[in-house]
């Protein structure tokens, strides 16, 4: 074990946690992404260690059988987790993303495990709204245009065999999130704090009023930039991140 590592390499995250930051905050990825989604943020925000979680079947795990569902996502999660929630931590999760990050907070409470600080969720309708995403509703020909799109906004010419992964990863992902229902909120027992983009075209404030039922302290912030916007850890999201600790 080197110095500073607090745990053994798991295969959840793309470096072992360091035991020099008194925070952490794990990132939760959006469907279809991995944890490069965050691999422009830097390794800590102030005193906050930025743990980017990597689901199985995509990026470095690709071999890894894909999680099929995000309430298994979130039951198989609990264990890498349990040892790191040794000081502080928070959740930020970017669209899709925060339906398991939030089943797992429901999933350390039933386990008598710390739960996090914050709830950050980016983007995101509440998991009772989840099922009116858009592109619950694309053909698998709308789905390949998205990855395509997606790749070019990040300045990348696609290639037709990343376009190819990119959309078989997209696709099991798609069909969690088309299987996941919460017909009733279940509240957690850690503020909620709620990221409007104010240049999303998909997703209004109005639609993510619904997560005022998940919790007794939810708090609703705008930031400025379009719904990927996260991915460059502008300022004002890196400021929102590192005043809850």
């Amino acid at each position: 074990m080197t110095s500073g590592s607090t745990t053994a390499a798991s295969p959840w995250f793309v470096r072992p946690p360091s035991a020099e930051h008194p925070a952490r905050l794990f990132c939760f990825p959006f469907s279809g992404s991995g944890a490069s989604a965050f691999s422009a943020w830097p390794a800590a925000l102030g005193d906050v260690e930025v743990c980017p979680v990597q689901f199985p079947g995509r990026e470095n795990r690709l071999a890894h059988p894909h999680y099929g569902t995000y309430e298994k996502l979130a039951a198989d999660l609990v264990e890498p987790l349990a040892p790191l929630l040794d000081r502080p931590f928070a959740f930020f999760a970017h669209c899709a993303g925060a339906l398991p990050a939030y089943e797992t907070v429901l999933r350390l409470a039933e386990r008598g495990l710390p739960t996090p600080d914050r709830l950050f969720v980016s983007g995101q309708p509440a998991p009772h709204d989840a099922s009116r995403d858009r592109m619950l509703t694309m053909t698998e020909t709308e789905l390949r245009a998205e990855v395509e799109a997606f790749v070019r906004s990040r300045g990348i010419e696609p290639r037709p065999d990343m376009v190819e992964l990119g959309l078989m990863v997209l696709l099991r992902d798609h069909a969690a999130a088309g299987a996941y229902r919460r017909t009733e909120p279940a509240a957690v027992d850690c503020p909620v704090v709620v990221l409007h983009w104010r240049d999303d075209p998909d997703v209004t404030l109005a639609d993510l009023q619904g997560w005022r039922r998940y919790a007794d302290s939810v708090e609703f912030r705008e930031v400025d930039g379009g719904h990927y916007d996260f991915m460059d850890a502008p300022d004002e999201l890196r400021k929102l991140l590192t005043h809850w600790p």
